[in-house]
């Protein structure tokens, strides 16, 4: 798994649980890890430190995920960057909307260490 080093990672999320595993599994494979709480927070932070991959929560306060991910998107800037949606609802549905916002994957919540460190292995390679 050494391939993540320098990979930087941003997670999106209203838990504090959510983001601090997520911060323990990717900090452990070499990613370096930004963190935000909701929307807002992450759409300044995006434009600071130009992340490889995003890991956004559908459910959130003020600015859900689909808004947040079709936010990313229509930014030229990081149109490109791989958008992964965190979910605890696994509908198809649900996945479709991630589809319709331009995300580039759906990972169910709760996710695995082995699931989130496959979905940046996956997106960060295909962003570079």
């Amino acid at each position: 798994m050494s391939s993540l080093a320098g990979i930087k990672v941003m997670v999106i999320d209203d838990s504090n649980t959510i983001r601090r595993s997520a911060e323990i599994f990717l900090g452990q494979a070499g990613c370096s890890v930004i963190l935000a709480e909701d929307g807002f927070d992450a759409l300044a932070k995006i434009t600071d430190n130009h992340p490889d991959v995003i890991f956004v929560d559908v459910m959130m306060p003020r600015l859900d995920g689909y808004q947040t991910c079709a936010l990313i998107k229509k930014n030229p800037r990081f149109k490109s960057t791989p958008v992964v949606m965190l979910s605890s609802k696994d509908g198809l549905f649900d996945r479709a909307r991630g589809r319709m916002v331009g995300s580039d994957e759906y990972l169910t919540k709760p996710f695995t260490k082995d699931s989130l460190l496959a979905a940046v292995g996956t997106h960060a390679t295909s962003a570079t």
